[in-house]
């Protein structure tokens, strides 16, 4: 077969009929089935974020475990006492958990330690106070005056372990609040450099412990929060419930509505920094205010008698020579 009987045939319209066809046939194959060999690039995406996600959860609770913030589960005599006689369900307490979180006491451990004394507590002051009412009779009285004491006391031993958390929680609060607004100022510092808030969280937080470890502490697991939860707001909302002061909740209701609605974060935290420096200077303020009242006892008390020893003193003297 010659050069001109291929072309021949190749010009023939039954040939080409037949080669569009084959190329009609096999595009149509190749469409169908190119889908069916292709990845999921989104879901490609999605699953690398994810477990991106997963890998900064892990490193941040390494972190914070290094740094001796592993919650402790509880062990030990008061742990299976607590359990035993269901003293949580005996003498439920529901706002103990919050306070254990304000006062930076984490796990099952704190809590099974806050039921133990609660439950013991009221006997052993109630046996101190029967021993000296009792037993030692340091205090006159009837019988009626004796038992009220010892039930006073049954009740003060109820309520030490919460005035005690509650103390523990009010200093912790004092102490990040000290340095509260100045870790606000390098936060701004850091975002208008361009870091992102997670950035300017961690390098905060390392900077601030030398002023308060309380609020380092605060700020590297609110960064750890960020890291791994489905929504970032939920780790503002924690960062104001573990504090618990109108300063931090403004400022996480600010940097929740900056990531929600998209506004500049420098701005935000200006305005709150501008206000946490406010409210630090009116609670000076309020204690300087107050020191007069509170000096008012001390100054009868102590300088009185003194001052009045100075002055009167030399004139006792020359009164008594003279009478001599």
């Amino acid at each position: 077969m010659d050069i001109a009987n291929i072309a021949s045939m190749m010009t023939e319209p039954g040939t080409l009929a037949a080669v569009f066809a084959a190329v009609a046939c096999f595009a149509t194959i190749l469409t169908v089935a190119l889908p069916a060999f292709q990845s999921d690039k989104l879901e490609t995406r999605l699953k690398a974020v994810t477990d991106r996600r997963e890998q900064l959860r892990r490193q941040s609770r390494a972190a914070l475990n290094q740094k001796g913030l592993k919650q402790n589960e509880g062990s030990g005599f008061m742990k299976d006492t607590v359990d035993k006689l269901d003293l949580q369900k005996l003498l439920e307490d529901p706002g103990v958990k919050d306070k254990m979180v304000q006062a930076g006491l984490r796990g099952g451990g704190p809590v099974a330690t806050f039921y133990f004394f609660r439950f013991a507590l009221p006997f052993a002051f109630a046996a101190v106070a029967f021993f000296y009412v009792f037993v030692m009779k340091m205090i006159d009285g009837g019988p009626q005056m004796k038992v009220a004491i010892v039930v006073f006391a049954a009740a003060a031993g109820f309520y030490a372990p919460n005035l005690y958390l509650s103390n523990l929680a009010k200093k912790r609060q004092q102490s990040i609040m000290r340095a509260f607004p100045d870790a606000l100022d390098m936060m701004l510092i850091c975002v208008e450099a361009g870091m992102s808030i997670e950035m300017a969280f961690d390098r905060v937080g390392s900077e601030i412990a030398g002023v308060s470890t309380e609020l380092a502490e605060e700020l590297k697991l609110t960064n750890a929060e960020l890291s791994y939860l489905q929504d970032r707001r939920d780790a503002y909302d924690n960062l104001a419930k573990r504090t618990n002061h109108p300063g931090v909740k403004s400022v996480c209701m600010a940097l929740a509505q900056a990531e929600r609605y998209g506004t500049p974060l420098g701005s935000s935290l200006r305005v709150m920094a501008k206000e946490n420096r406010d409210l630090r200077i009116a609670e000076a303020e309020k204690k300087a205010a107050a020191l007069p009242a509170k000096l008012t006892v001390p100054m009868i008390v102590f300088f009185l008698p003194v001052l009045f020893l100075v002055i009167l003193g030399p004139a006792y003297i020359k009164f008594t020579e003279m009478e001599n």
